[in-house]
């Protein structure tokens, strides 16, 4: 990417398994705290408007490196291995990752439009 204002979004979408929403739920508000407490910058989470039992999370790095660096710390750790992450695993049908770059003004468009939703 050549323009250096512009930053990695990575748009993460989970589909979960029938009936496990509220699970799911409960397991994210114990790993957002840990996510952000990280450095990773949660742009947005929430249900889709359009299936129920599916979710995203969006978050913003500088460059793929960040990204790499600050996922494999967080996910790497014991802190996250110990804690929320078997829950919502096993709430997960599939999950898929999507890497786009955009300017500061539309991160913060998604965040304004699309933040932190009452579930």
């Amino acid at each position: 990417m050549t323009d250096r204002a512009a930053r990695l979004v990575e748009v993460r979408t989970y589909k979960l398994k029938p009936g496990h929403g509220e699970r799911f739920v409960a397991a994210m508000a114990a790993a957002l705290p840990m996510v952000r407490a990280s450095g990773m910058d949660v742009v947005a989470f929430g249900r889709s408007d359009h299936e129920h039992e599916s979710f995203h999370l969006i978050r913003a790095y500088a460059d793929r490196d960040e990204l790499t660096a600050q996922q494999d710390a967080f996910y790497g750790s014991d802190a996250w291995k110990l804690g929320p992450r078997q829950a919502l695993i096993d709430c997960l049908d599939d999950y898929l990752n999507t890497l786009l770059w955009l300017t500061p003004d539309s991160i913060e468009d998604l965040r304004s439009r699309n933040g932190l939703k009452r579930i």
